[in-house]
């Protein structure tokens, strides 16, 4: 069975996507229920069925038609966030919740009923300024905010709630889906009937959406009037198809929108498949009538119409007030965490494939790179590394000694990385498959025997993660007692987890497939692998008894995915138009949540030329999660195959995303502490820009540095915008400036990508860099400060031993911040709370836009007398230079210039 398994899976894997292998929106039985809906409301709130409690008001909804009535609860929750719950009053059967995506029960604040118009409920939070208005017929929500309207819910009537029911006695027609779905060979059996549901919101002045990753396309959510929603279901989708709705292979139901003086966020708390359709209506000026020798005009201002929909479950959504991105991103962070701080390692580059063959590979490989003077810090490898592909074991003949390698590139201070999928080989010699077997660990079909299916093993049944039991056990498989020939520089990557299904129907697990508590696949299939990486990264720190941070790679995600690792997009081409769309794709997964996120360098299908590989290195170095993979198929892309002149433009890249660690780290640190996004598209930073709000083809990088990848080939010039009317703007290499609100046409070479720093930030650097993370700790640090037009600049590092979790129980850290104002740079504590010893210097400080030479510039510290600094400055570029200092950097400090 394994061979005929495996040959079927991979002949599989070396076409590109066949798109009549998954769905379009139109066979998909539940949205077309919908789609058929009249537009007609058909919701009534029996408002003299209202409770107000401590934790929320709730009240009735009729539906008109079945006189079946529904329990609406609103809930205040501290920080801004509204939650609105809709279920049935008494279901046949319960409908599923999800647990284990909010990371702990919300605060609630009571909200306070007030006098309304007739057949109105109006609810206030405690500040006054934001207001619930519940109309009772037809059922209406309006929110609003100091009494501007903010968003409606069910405003063009789009409720929809199946209702749980008994199978019918006689066999009818069933072309819309109720009871059976039929895609291709497949039929989909549906013991529970329909249970779909659906709900509108208006977002009012609103234009610029994003969010609802993952899809191929444009960071700005597209109008869906006169094509396909956005389809939020998790596929195995091989070199997917760019500029496309369909689902691929993770997803986070939660879209932001953003105007000039608000940004709202809506997450919709559901893991079954889930359609979204946009409808935006633009501001437009409407001509009236002529008065006189005066033409009136009439202003209607945007909106947008948002309606979800999903197969089960119940309606439970967030709504997020802001009023700012900042205010928004934190308000998501409440509810499902923030981005896990990751070890230092895993922020420098990854080198992959699959596969590298054996041990002799894998040493050859990593003397590569210090051959050719080429950092890195991670050996991935991938499937072919198991014995007969049984995960948590090695290859005899190809990995003998696994132990023995690992302690090689533990010499290096290195790390390794190794594949772990959710799907097991069914053979009972296989301890693995035999223990999961005896304790009911597998997912069940519908009939309660193991699910098997087909994956890379052959017949395979799959790991029901979403038993908790399961997860417990499976996290101690990583244990060095279990895990044979594992050690703790071992780190896990978890793929195939949507889950994929080779002869399942779109390549995935039946929907009647039955999990922990029994419930369907159906209703939970999108967190699926968000379980796999939670148990994961669970098992490593329990290996570790605690105390040393996990790394945990997964293709598939869900909301909350941040709290356990690190994301890429999938199975990529090595194509210009996937290097350019893979911005869009990572500003979207960044502010869904999820900052550790990459695209596969080089592109993982195909044979990327050399001037495609070095951009793509270019770009990747600028992107968080940095790593080169590539399919067994494809020619061998390490990074000195390409000819001396591309080595060294690759080394270049590599190097200078070495160099900017510090300033890295520190990203992650605010990703972690505060959830902001380390890759920020533009209108994050200039909310108030209208020209930012649609571009996707550059990125801020924190706040400090904007970065324009170059996606074309041959190109000699690109536009870049610059924004922002008061901001000045450095180049990051020849320090030339501009000021901003400007689309500069700049000239490119094969050399380099435009990177620009924002005046009035201090940038923390490394003056050199290391064969890899681990030989850079004691390297001295360079600051570059960059004025702004008032002569200021402000920056921050974060540093601790990069590994641990001591920075959050014992306060190991070090948090420094850099002031300059009126010609003096400070150094201080940023939070005295932490106390973390480093022997580590500032030996450099580079200061963009001094407008004159100094007469002198001097050093002074708590315990040292004041000392003279010694500088060169550039008249031409305003550029001063402070090299051989000696200024710890974990005490206070201050550098005068005269």
């Amino acid at each position: 069975m394994e061979a005929a398994g495996s040959e079927d899976a991979i002949s599989f894997q070396d076409e590109a996507v066949d798109k009549s292998i998954f769905k379009d929106c139109n066979k998909i039985g539940f949205y077309r229920r919908q789609k058929l809906l009249p537009r007609k409301n058909t919701y009534r709130a029996l408002l003299d069925s209202v409770t107000s409690g401590k934790d929320s008001t709730k009240f009735q909804i009729i539906n008109e038609v079945n006189k079946v009535p529904l329990l609406a609860e609103v809930y205040g929750i501290e920080g801004n966030i509204f939650r609105l719950k809709i279920n049935e009053m008494a279901p046949l059967n319960p409908r599923y919740e999800i647990s284990d995506v909010l990371i702990q029960k919300p605060a609630t604040k009571r909200l306070t009923p007030c006098p309304g118009d007739t057949g109105t409920l109006v609810l206030k939070d405690d500040s006054g300024n934001l207001k619930f208005h519940i109309s009772a017929n037809p059922f209406k929500i309006d929110l609003s905010s100091e009494e501007e309207p903010v968003l409606s819910i069910n405003s063009t009537g789009r409720l929809y709630f199946e209702h749980l029911q008994m199978p019918p006695k006689h066999e009818s027609q069933d072309d819309l889906g109720l009871w059976q779905e039929k895609f291709g060979k497949f039929v989909d059996i549906k013991a529970n009937g329909p249970s779909a549901i659906g709900l509108d919101f208006s977002l009012h002045g609103f234009e610029h959406l994003y969010g609802i990753p993952q899809h191929a396309e444009t960071h700005q959510l597209k109008n869906t009037s006169a094509g396909e929603a956005y389809r939020l279901y998790n596929l195995d989708v091989y070199g997917y198809k760019i500029h496309d709705k369909m689902g691929i292979y993770g997803c986070v139901p939660y879209l932001l929108a953003h105007k000039q003086g608000r940004t709202v966020g809506i997450f919709w708390l559901n893991a079954s498949e889930t359609l979204v359709e946009i409808n935006t209506q633009p501001t437009v000026e409407h001509m009236l009538s002529q008065e006189g020798s005066v033409l009136a005009k009439q202003k209607v201002k945007a909106q947008t119409d948002v309606c979800w929909m999903s197969e089960s479950g119940i309606i439970d959504v967030f709504l997020l007030m802001g009023p700012t991105p900042a205010a928004v991103f934190k308000q998501y962070s409440v509810l499902t965490g923030t981005q896990a701080l990751p070890p230092l390692f895993s922020l420098g580059y990854h080198q992959c494939r699959w596969n590298y063959d054996d041990e002799q590979d894998v040493k050859a490989v990593d003397a590569g790179f210090d051959a050719h003077d080429i950092p890195y810090d991670v050996i991935w490898l991938d499937i072919e590394h198991t014995e007969g592909k049984r995960y948590f074991t090695w290859d005899k003949k190809k990995f003998p000694d696994p132990k023995r390698m690992q302690e090689l590139i533990r010499s290096k201070k290195r790390k390794v990385v190794v594949i772990t999928d959710p799907h097991i080989k069914v053979d009972p010699m296989y301890s693995l498959y035999s223990q999961a077997k005896d304790k009911g660990y597998f997912v069940k079909n519908n009939k309660g025997g193991d699910f098997e299916g087909v994956c890379w093993p052959g017949a395979s049944s799959y790991l029901d993660f979403t038993n908790p039991k399961v997860r417990e056990w499976y996290s101690g498989l990583f244990a060095f007692s279990e895990y044979q020939g594992s050690t703790d520089i071992l780190f896990i990557w978890n793929d195939m987890n949507e889950p994929s299904v080779f002869r399942g129907p779109e390549l995935t697990m039946e929907k009647n497939a039955i999990h922990y508590g029994n419930w369907e696949h159906r209703d939970l299939h999108n967190m699926y692998g968000f379980y796999q990486q939670m148990a994961a990264a669970e098992g490593l720190i329990q290996r570790s008894n605690g105390e040393e941070r996990p790394f945990v790679l997964t293709r598939s995600f869900f909301a909350g995915s941040q709290k356990y690792g690190a994301v890429w997009t999938g199975d990529n081409k090595a194509e210009w138009g996937y290097l350019k769309i893979s911005i869009p794709m990572l500003l979207t997964l960044s502010v869904a949540g999820i900052a550790f996120c990459g695209a596969d360098v080089g592109g993982f299908i195909g044979d990327p030329e050399p001037e495609l590989l070095v951009r793509w290195y270019q770009a990747g170095a600028y992107q968080p999660f940095f790593r080169g993979h590539a399919t067994m198929d494809t020619k061998r892309r390490e990074p000195w195959l390409f000819g001396e002149e591309n080595t060294q433009l690759i080394r270049n890249a590599i190097k200078e995303r070495y160099a900017l660690l510090p300033y890295w780290y520190s990203l992650f640190y605010h990703a972690h502490v505060a959830s902001k996004p380390v890759m920020r598209p533009l209108w994050v930073e200039f909310p108030k820009e209208l020209e930012t709000f649609d571009v996707e083809d550059e990125y801020m990088l924190g706040s400090a540095l904007l970065i324009h990848p170059v996606t074309e080939p041959k190109a000699t010039m690109v536009d870049v915008l610059l924004p922002g009317s008061e901001e000045v703007w450095y180049d990051f290499r020849t320090f030339v400036h501009w000021e901003g609100a400007r689309t500069l046409k700049f000239p490119v070479a094969l050399d380099s990508t435009p990177v620009f720093q924002r005046g009035g930030s201090v940038i923390p650097m490394k003056t050199a860099v290391g064969r890899s993370t681990g030989w850079m700790p004691r390297l001295p640090y360079e600051l570059r400060v960059a004025l702004d037009s008032q002569g200021s600049a402000r920056g921050e590092l974060y540093l601790d031993d990069g590994h641990s979790f001591q920075y959050l129980h014992q306060k190991q850290f070090l948090h420094r911040k850099f002031l300059f104002s009126a010609g003096v740079l400070s150094s201080s504590g940023a939070d005295e709370n932490g106390h973390y010893h480093s022997e580590c210097v500032v030996e450099k400080v580079v200061i963009l836009g001094i407008n004159k030479q100094p007469s002198s510039v001097t050093a002074s510290c708590p315990d040292m007398a004041d000392t003279q600094v010694a500088f060169t400055y550039g008249s031409k570029t305003s550029v001063l230079r402070l090299e051989k200092l000696s200024l710890n950097v974990g005490v206070d400090w201050e550098i005068h210039i005269k």
